[in-house]
């Protein structure tokens, strides 16, 4: 059985990976190229965003390699936020039953071996003492108190607009991917993000970059629902009527949109903001 990621030995103990992609074939290619790196286990696989949360609660892999688009259901950016917000768990141990049997167990509780005898892992529980040893004076065999946080997630997509990276990073993305990457940068992501340092691609790097140097504001809520009202081919007028506000607001909100978004009409805005995944 892995050890907890808190008693891991780096140089011996494989990175254990959570695949996410709603395509069968991805994952059966980066299951078979992932097989091939050294010190690096695909423990499971998820083809939608809910499962990838389910699984990576159940399994606590070290990295949940996830793409941004899944499909029906929740996306790659809400999954992201759900398996970072997880909460930690207690660090499993094991004792040693009379028979020889190692039982896995929580923190603070007891297990019966198959002599009958109940064994309370947790040091010091036994009569008071601070030793280590269960009630019946045997060793109980602990591998270490740490708990398990929870795992990094490594985006890896084929998308890199600035809107996506910003989304994923927020969510609490440890590092962001493009597909087109060589496989040794893959194999490397993927340990750097089991001990928490951040990889991202070249491009995306440098999108990060362009946007300190020159941030962009972003949209308010009432542009986005504007913008909205724009994808759907309506007129100002029929903006201002579905929103409850006056052309002339509706005229200023578009103004400030196509400023924003680097644009001087209506089509142009619509497919920026498509581009930059800003409408739904």
């Amino acid at each position: 059985m892995t050890p907890p990621a808190g008693d891991r030995d780096p140089a011996h103990t494989p990175v254990r990976v959570l695949l996410c992609d709603d395509h069968a074939v991805v994952r059966a290619g980066l299951l078979a190229l992932l097989s091939s790196a050294p010190g690096i286990e695909v423990i499971g696989e998820a083809g939608d965003g809910e499962e990838a949360v389910a699984l990576a609660a159940a399994l606590r892999p070290d990295v949940v390699l996830m793409d941004l688009q899944l499909g029906s259901g929740i996306d790659g950016i809400e999954a992201t936020r759900r398996i970072a917000g997880l909460p930690e768990r207690e660090a499993e141990r094991e004792v040693e039953c009379d028979d020889g049997r190692e039982v896995e167990c929580d923190d603070g509780r007891e297990v019966e071996c198959d002599d009958g005898r109940d064994v309370e892992r947790e040091a010091g529980r036994a009569g008071g003492r601070d030793d280590g040893r269960d009630a019946a004076g045997r060793g109980a065999a602990g591998r270490g108190a740490a708990g398990r946080g929870a795992p990094h997630v490594l985006v890896l997509t084929t998308y890199d607009t600035d809107a996506d990276i910003n989304r994923a990073i927020e969510a609490g993305a440890t590092g962001y991917l493009l597909k087109a990457e060589r496989p040794e940068e893959l194999f490397s992501a993927i340990r750097a993000a089991a001990a928490g340092r951040s990889t991202l691609s070249a491009p995306v790097a440098h999108r990060v970059l362009a946007q300190m140097r020159s941030p962009r504001p972003g949209l308010t809520d009432r542009e986005l629902d504007i913008l909205g009202q724009l994808a759907r081919g309506l007129s100002n007028r029929e903006i201002a009527r579905a929103l409850f506000i006056s052309e002339a607001t509706v005229k200023t909100h578009l103004g400030r949109i196509y400023d924003k978004l680097g644009v001087d009409t209506r089509a142009g805005a619509v497919s920026v903001a498509k581009e930059q995944r800003l409408l739904p």
